[in-house]
């Protein structure tokens, strides 16, 4: 089935971080977990997450446990344990200026929205209309997922509290929400609005990006991802190459002094621009973690 660009741009960014170009491992040797050595760095390793699936295939492997446990320092893509992390979440959440949402939706869309909200929600459409409309559509994935909704981030925030490790991010809220305040309003509204529309498109791409991810087969992510994100460079550099190539930096400077478990979106690790190819680029030696 072919999916257009708007379901791509809510639903890989928020569920699997964005997928990228051309896997650096083979089709054999599957994994989403990677030692990283060398480089007068201390071991540490890299798990490609996903950041919402439903409880029943939630799978946190043996290896991704003991690699976490073998690890002094835990660092996501944010400080999801920084009490400060939900202040500047909310100051960054609401449009600037006078900008509602009932301006960059048809009413028969916003009336959908309206009624979305209340089935997920509990409430309408009101206490958001100045929430960035991106915002307002993680709200909705709830409704693709049958069950209790599962996160792996949220699993290792539980993990390292009761371990007492410490987690850092790579990066801060601001830093993550500009890069959708780059795209305009009315393009996110569109977004939106269609996956209200094509309900069954959503659900069934949804479906097939949690069944390739428990594969762990980057390749076939790849495939997946590169015929639906065709001739749209500019997005692919701001949602990830830039961010790849900022995190690499970081990652060497982290695992200076201490072994770390990095977890960051699984459509950052493959790819000739990728983590793990920027990882060897840089003089480290990274090798696939199998089962």
């Amino acid at each position: 089935m072919k999916f257009t660009f708007n379901h791509i741009r809510i639903l890989f960014f928020l569920v699997l971080g964005l997928l990228t170009f051309t896997s650096a491992v083979s089709q054999e040797d599957n994994s989403l977990l990677y030692k990283i050595e060398g480089n007068d760095i201390q071991p540490s390793y890299i798990y490609g997450t996903i950041h919402l699936l439903p409880q029943k295939d939630f799978n946190l492997k043996e290896k991704v446990r003991k690699a976490f446990d073998g690890s002094e320092l835990i660092v996501l893509e944010l400080d999801m344990d920084d009490p400060g992390m939900q202040i500047e979440m909310m100051q960054n959440i609401s449009m600037k200026g006078d900008a509602t949402l009932d301006q960059f939706f048809s009413e028969e869309d916003y009336k959908k929205l309206d009624a979305e909200l209340k089935a997920t929600m509990g409430m309408g459409i009101a206490p958001f209309n100045r929430m960035k409309p991106f915002m307002v559509s993680t709200m909705l994935l709830t409704k693709y997922i049958d069950d209790q909704p599962a996160s792996f981030e949220l699993t290792f925030v539980r993990m390292a509290a009761d371990a007492k490790k410490e987690i850092l991010g790579l990066e801060t809220v601001t830093e993550q929400m500009a890069i959708f305040d780059a795209i305009p309003y009315q393009d996110q509204a569109d977004d939106v609005a269609e996956m209200l529309n094509d309900e069954e498109s959503t659900v069934d791409m949804f479906e097939d990006m949690i069944e390739i991810y428990k594969s762990e087969d980057i390749d076939e992510l790849y495939e997946m991802f590169e015929s639906y994100y065709e001739g749209e460079d500019d997005s692919m550099e701001l949602m990830i190459h830039a961010r790849n190539y900022n995190w690499i930096t970081k990652i060497g400077e982290m695992a200076k002094e201490q072994s770390v478990f990095f977890g960051v979106g699984a459509g950052h690790l493959g790819g000739k621009r990728g983590v793990i190819q920027l990882l060897k680029n840089s003089g480290y030696t990274v090798s696939p973690i199998l089962d």
